[in-house]
């Protein structure tokens, strides 16, 4: 299989970026390089593109398909989180912009052997970095009632958790769950028949939030999103694509943070904290696909937008 690298809310992101020539952008979610062909495509030769990926194969895979660019490359085998020590190992103080895609790549999704997947049978894996060492199969077989509950019910918002984690807890009793198949016909003896009628295939909620917790998606989001605003050069454009609600949701809402830090009680007519503003909302409400995104390309449904940009007087 190949990488797929058709990026999601390409135009809406680079438009976002309002990218610099000469600039240094990062793609924390470097994938199948669609976003960062787009952005190399828009910088000169002192400009540089540094692409960071949890994954080696598509770190490989892109920096082939970025050859033949002539702006400065670095690949980074690592996690956006990490973005402060990643950029000081590269001797790079600052940055002129930042694309983070938080969705899984379709390469990912689509390849059996990664037990991403809860329309093909592969062994219970779902490791965005194949070096780390816990798995689906950890989670599910070893995690307690009330843990599988806790995941289930906030990071897949499945109305049906406590049953799914009771149903589970009961299979893995007689035997190990090993695969994905395995998995999909507990959760769907777990879900009411008359549930199942309508709406989503009744796996997709908790194979979500079991993908979430094996990578920690949401963990680091949080300090992601600080330290990319805080290594932003001024007029830097941050721009973040989430598809899941707890996502957005923080994205949001430390966008907000930055955009107005003032802590003092509403009824004070000044402010005297002297917390400035540190960046500027682009979009207040996030950009979502058109009609036509979505019929190109169904996983793209979900995906929300939010740029920001620093404050020069920062």
């Amino acid at each position: 299989m190949e990488f797929s690298h058709v990026p999601v809310l390409l135009d809406e992101c680079i438009d976002g970026l309002n990218i610099n020539p000469d600039g240094i952008y990062v793609d924390g979610t470097l994938g199948g390089a669609g976003h960062s062909s787009e952005i190399c495509k828009r910088l000169s030769r002192k400009g540089m593109l540094i692409g960071i990926d949890r994954d080696e194969e598509a770190l490989s895979v892109s920096s082939r398909r970025l050859e033949g660019f002539d702006c400065r490359k670095a690949f980074v085998h690592g996690n956006y989180s990490d973005i402060k020590n990643i950029l000081r190992e590269l001797d790079i103080d600052e940055i002129n912009g930042a694309l983070l895609d938080l969705g899984v790549s379709s390469y990912q999704l689509d390849n059996p052997e990664r037990g991403f997947s809860y329309m093909n049978d592969a062994p219970l894996d779902m490791r965005m970095d194949r070096s780390e060492s816990m798995t689906a199969y950890d989670i599910v077989n070893e995690y307690s009632k009330d843990e599988l509950y806790r995941i289930i019910k906030s990071y897949g918002e499945e109305r049906w958790a406590g049953r799914i984690a009771d149903f589970i807890v009961r299979a893995r009793s007689e035997k190990s769950i090993e695969t994905t198949f395995e998995l999909v016909e507990i959760i769907k003896a777990a879900v009411p028949a008359s549930a199942r009628r309508n709406g989503p295939h009744p796996a997709k909620r908790t194979f979500q939030a079991i993908r979430i917790e094996v990578n920690d998606e949401l963990g680091g989001v949080k300090r992601a999103v600080d330290d990319f605003i805080d290594l932003l050069a001024p007029k830097g454009r941050l721009a973040i694509i989430s598809f899941h609600s707890l996502e957005d949701r923080i994205v949001k809402d430390t966008y907000v943070e930055r955009e107005n830090p003032c802590t003092c009680p509403p009824e004070i007519p000044i402010c005297v904290c002297g917390k400035k503003p540190e960046i500027k909302r682009i979009n207040k409400k996030p950009i979502v696909p058109s009609k036509l995104q979505e019929n190109e390309n169904p996983r793209a449904r979900s995906a929300k937008l939010r740029v920001c940009e620093k404050l020069g007087n920062v």
